[in-house]
């Protein structure tokens, strides 16, 4: 993926997780952390370890992780270290992205580490 629809591509996410309560984004080399009171609920990753994947990856229902890394591998995955506790991998270098599906992954985890009178103030689009 060109750099140019890389940086492009974290703008967009930079904005999604930033406009939610308290939520800061951290870099390190070419990835970025999103936290709430310093809980991750999202990260974005560049090429981690080696891996040639550009993603989003947050924390989702128990077994969610799993059941979307099997049913849709093309565009999701199970990410190294994490995903034991809950994580999935969302393909952001892809040829399209859904950034409704993008936005819904990112409030749900946020949801999920946010302390509860923060994360009340967050809703998923099916509420």
């Amino acid at each position: 993926m060109a750099t140019a629809v890389r940086e492009k591509r974290l703008e967009r996410l930079r904005k999604i997780c930033l406009a939610l309560p308290e939520a800061v984004a951290t870099e390190a080399n070419s990835h970025v952390g999103f936290t709430v009171r310093k809980k991750t609920f999202g990260y974005y990753l560049n090429d981690h370890h080696g891996d040639g994947i550009v993603a989003i990856t947050c924390k989702v229902a128990k077994g969610d992780n799993a059941m979307l890394a099997q049913s849709q591998p093309d565009r999701f995955y199970l990410p190294a270290y994490v995903a034991k506790n809950g994580w999935v991998g969302l393909r952001l270098d892809l040829k399209t992205v859904d950034w409704e599906e993008v936005e819904e992954l990112v409030r749900d985890s946020y949801r999920r580490v946010a302390p509860k009178t923060l994360a009340a103030q967050v809703h998923l689009a099916a509420e």
